[in-house]
């Protein structure tokens, strides 16, 4: 299945990055690479990730990376990535639901 980031999940992203990047660029860098690595495998195990307990829908899924919830929906022709964030922040459901992708 093809991946597609959304918006919201670009620019989350690129902020975590920046932020790493203001004490370390290369473990940004690094950082950065791991994350896309470890979405890559849901073009072929597109279940892989948890349910999304907040919002119990099947389809809504994320996958833990190291302190962030990586969140995606599975839809028929492709993996929507949603948004990325921190495990210690609250899920704004509303954030989950509005995405178009």
């Amino acid at each position: 299945m093809k991946i597609i980031w959304s918006p919201t999940a670009l620019a989350r992203l690129s902020g975590i990055v920046e932020y790493i990047a203001y004490d370390s660029p290369g473990r940004a860098e690094k950082w950065a690479v791991k994350v896309l690595d470890s979405v890559k495998r849901l073009e072929d195990f597109p279940e892989s990730g948890r349910i999304v307990p907040e919002m119990e829908i099947k389809n809504i899924r994320e996958i833990i990376f190291g302190n962030y919830r990586i969140i995606y929906e599975i839809r028929k022709s492709h993996i929507s990535i949603l948004t990325i964030r921190h495990c210690k922040r609250l899920l704004d459901k509303d954030e989950i639901l509005n995405q178009e992708s």
